[in-house]
């Protein structure tokens, strides 16, 4: 059974995305002070407008001293800490540019953890919670998304050596792993790499441009789901007297565990035929 926690203080990283605001506006209608994290003074403003206890902050969460800076303002008693900021990379290994990889990493994992240290004195003094957002993709990598589920791996065995670290130190830690959700985070992908441009050169394009379309259409053909799931899944790590340590949210959670015992030569077939690559995709 869920119960409200005394001091409804929560902070919320990536306020301005799909999920992450769904969050902010779902605590702050339940009476939750919420400190919504936020990169520019525009996305400030709107939260502001937000009904109930919302408070902006500025915050880059790959930048040590605004990590800094944001931990001083949400004070010395925090209840809860969602990481929900992320960004998604997306390519064959050998397009994927350093830069690229590097940023997927550095927010996804490193800048995640950066604002976790920050906040652990604030929630180990409140009994509070941690709740990390990852993804599906922790379960199995595919093809073309192997930035982001490398990512979501470490996060996820980041997650399970935190909870342990801080089991006895009241503090809670909970992992959400939704499936492909409605947010507008893989149009914003696909942005990025465009603006970004493949590394390799024109002879691994042509290599790949067969592969590339093959995974946009996988891509473009998949059914997005809506993130009222996994809002309540992060609402229950938050608030439930025993707070389940993972939670796999959406369709996809029970197939891709069934997926992740095949053997490895079945598995790797099973997904290169999902995505329509074959042997005749390369050039």
């Amino acid at each position: 059974m869920a119960h409200a926690p005394s001091a409804h203080s929560v902070l919320v990283t990536g306020a301005t995305g799909g999920l992450g605001g769904a969050i902010v506006r779902r605590l702050g209608s339940q009476g939750w002070t919420v400190h919504a994290a936020v990169r520019r003074d525009s996305d400030a403003r709107a939260l502001s407008a937000l009904p109930g206890d919302v408070r902006p902050v500025l915050l880059d969460i790959t930048d040590e001293a605004s990590v800094r800076r944001a931990a001083e303002q949400v004070g010395d008693r925090l209840d809860g800490l969602v990481n929900s900021a992320g960004l998604i990379v997306q390519g064959f290994w050998e397009q994927v540019p350093d830069e690229a990889l590097r940023r997927q990493f550095e927010v996804n994992v490193i800048g995640l953890m950066s604002v976790t240290r920050a906040v652990l004195p604030a929630l180990r003094a409140a009994g509070g919670r941690v709740v990390n957002i990852g993804a599906l993709s922790s379960l199995v990598a595919l093809p073309f998304f192997g930035p982001i589920a490398a990512s979501k791996a470490a996060l996820a065995s980041m997650t399970d050596s935190l909870r342990m670290e801080l089991r006895h130190q009241g503090v809670k830690v909970a992992l959400v792993e939704p499936g492909a959700m409605d947010t507008g985070i893989f149009d914003r992908a696909a942005r990025a790499a465009a603006d970004a441009g493949p590394a390799g050169g024109p002879a691994t394009d042509r290599h790949y441009a067969r592969a590339v379309r093959a995974a946009e259409a996988a891509l473009a053909a998949q059914k997005l789901r809506p993130v009222d799931p996994a809002v309540k899944a992060v609402l229950h790590a938050l608030t439930a007297r025993r707070p389940g340590t993972r939670y796999l949210v959406g369709p996809d959670a029970r197939p891709l565990a069934v997926v992740r015992r095949l053997p490895t030569g079945v598995r790797d077939r099973a997904l290169l035929g999902a995505l329509k690559i074959g042997r005749d995709t390369f050039a």
